[in-house]
């Protein structure tokens, strides 16, 4: 029973937050929504052109009677092509702008906010924004002329006859009904596919993580027989998605044709005065024409919602996983850092969430303005934890940091950054090194490369600069790696070096070409480097054994 309430929270949780997220592309919904309606509008002019047109056939009403009622009917249904194809534009760039700020909120989310597991975030971040496209691009610009646009045509057939009127508006009442039960079913499909989908991303990805391990004690078979099963649940929930959607379709399609056979056939008898039953009309041609042209049109936007409603149902599925994400606080602003800082720790504590203890306890340093400091120590004893604490990325629960005696906020504009293993794009090299600063000329970048050490790497390539990498780095050394990270802590102009091992695994000969390029970066700037490395940590004005 608490299970279920807790169902039913997080159900109430989405749907809250999908009206409130449906605001912010509501101003371009409405136009949708508009033309769809005018859409309408046209429908019931097409076809009262065409039954006037057969009318005017009919009754030899000569040539010109016949032409200008035929140019109503193609004009309508030039403009009927004209009006969706612009409702499909606007639903489209309402869909793509709201999909590009959800996707910038939900980064900020996942790498500010609280930690979420990796497949949860990725699978939130591609398919949970990717399931609302459908919803605001054909389901909002529907709705509002489904809602609408049945009831004013047959308003408009009740002119013509009020009989087929009422027979429109009763088979329209059993079509609502289905509507509404596919509907239900396909929910609860949809939210069950989606839920297996984040299994299936959370497993793949904890086992790439861990290939090393599944090669090491050969435990292949029984991973690949995990994903086996999990890409099978996935597929099955699919298939019953599907098979609600194709089941929801035939119903509705039974009672369009039902309604516009039934009207066909009143209109017919009632034409050919064969009618069992007295009725308190009797039809001519062209009401009769009109009215039959009109029936399908009736169920159009009725049809066109039930389409659609399969996404809303997709989006209402992803906005329960995509609800729960919690946008970080907002940090306050400040100026940024003209000239290089002094940092402190006191009595600093960095624990990560569900560790037994913290990565650091305890630690105080005194940085001063413009100095090295060299964080020595083993692996495991939280020299990349303090280097993160700077930028936001470890999470501080006890003890103060400050900047030139101010409490920290977020300094990642003016720190450069060279970690243990860069980010490498699949670009050129000069396009990842100037990651650090977009703005940066061909000449700066270059200067950086050079100051890094990187000149005999670029002679050594075709291009320099413009040798492309692939997504691996593949082409650059260990070595080369780290001075790109380095090139790009250069390019950056800020009064702050964080330097995450930055000779790690270099040769003697390598590793003292680093160091100069690091005395070379380090110049005017309060910089702190994390390393195991007695020659580097010589270059420091204080040294911090952990």
């Amino acid at each position: 029973m608490g299970a279920r309430i807790v169902q039913f929270d997080r159900r109430d949780l989405a749907k809250t937050w999908l009206k409130q997220w449906e605001r912010t592309v509501a101003p371009t919904v409405r136009r949708a929504s508009l033309l769809a309606l005018v859409d309408g509008l046209a429908a019931i002019a097409f076809a009262a052109g065409l039954a006037l047109s057969v009318d005017a056939i009919a009754q030899g009403l000569g040539a010109a009677s016949l032409a200008i009622w035929l140019a109503v009917a193609a004009l309508a249904l030039a403009v009927r092509g004209v009006l969706a194809m612009a409702t499909g534009v606007l639903g489209a760039r309402a869909a793509a702008n709201a999909k590009a700020a959800l996707r910038l909120t939900l980064s900020r989310a996942v790498f500010a906010g609280p930690r979420r597991p990796a497949g949860e975030a990725a699978t939130a971040l591609v398919e949970g924004v990717e399931a609302l496209d459908g919803h605001v691009a054909r389901f909002l610009p529907t709705r509002l002329s489904a809602g609408v646009l049945p009831l004013l045509m047959i308003a408009a057939a009740a002119v013509a006859s009020p009989i087929a009127a009422v027979i429109m508006l009763g088979t329209l009442i059993p079509f609502i009904l289905a509507m509404i039960l596919t509907g239900s079913a396909a929910a609860s499909e949809a939210r069950a596919q989606f839920q297996a989908l984040e299994r299936l991303s959370a497993l793949f990805l904890d086992r790439v993580r861990a290939l090393p391990v599944v090669l090491a004690f050969q435990a292949e078979g029984a991973t690949t027989t995990a994903l086996t099963r999990s890409a099978s649940n996935l597929a099955e929930r699919t298939i019953r998605v599907l098979r609600v959607a194709f089941l929801s379709s035939a119903a509705l399609e039974f009672f369009a044709a039902l309604s516009v056979a039934l009207v066909a056939v009143y209109c017919g008898f009632n034409l050919l005065r064969l009618l069992p039953f007295p009725v308190p009309e009797q039809l001519d041609l062209a009401r009769a024409f009109f009215v039959l042209a009109l029936a399908p049109e009736v169920y159009a936007p009725m049809r066109r919602l039930a389409a659609a409603y399969h996404d809303r149902q997709a989006a209402e599925a992803a906005a329960e996983s995509l609800s729960t994400f919690e946008a970080p606080a907002p940090r306050p602003a400040r100026a940024p850092l003209t000239a290089a800082p002094s940092l402190r720790f006191d009595g600093v504590e960095i624990r990560y969430p569900d560790t037994d203890a913290p990565a650091v306890r305890d630690f105080d340093l005194v940085a001063p303005a413009g100095s090295i400091t060299a964080l020595v120590g083993a692996s495991g004893a939280g020299k990349s934890s303090i280097l993160n604490a700077l930028l936001g990325l470890a999470p501080v629960t006890a003890g103060a940091i400050s900047v030139n005696n101010n409490p920290l906020t977020d300094i990642s504009s003016d720190a450069a950054w060279a970690g243990q293993s860069p980010l490498i794009l699949p670009a050129s090299i000069a396009d990842n090194i100037a990651l650090a600063r977009r703005d940066a000329g061909r000449a700066e970048i270059a200067a950086a490369a050079e100051r890094a050490g990187l000149g005999p790497a670029l002679a050594a390539r075709p291009g320099g600069l413009d040798f492309v990498l692939d997504e691996r780095g593949s082409g650059l050394s260990g070595g080369e790696r780290r001075r790109l990270s380095l090139a790009r802590a250069l390019l950056k102009p800020a009064p702050i070096l964080l330097l995450d091992e930055p000779t790690a695994n270099l040769d003697a000969e390598a590793e003292a070409a680093m160091i100069e390029a690091i005395r070379e970066a380090a110049r005017g700037r309060t910089t702190l480097i994390a390393t195991h490395s007695e020659a580097v940590a010589a270059l420091a004005d204080k040294v911090v054994r952990l």
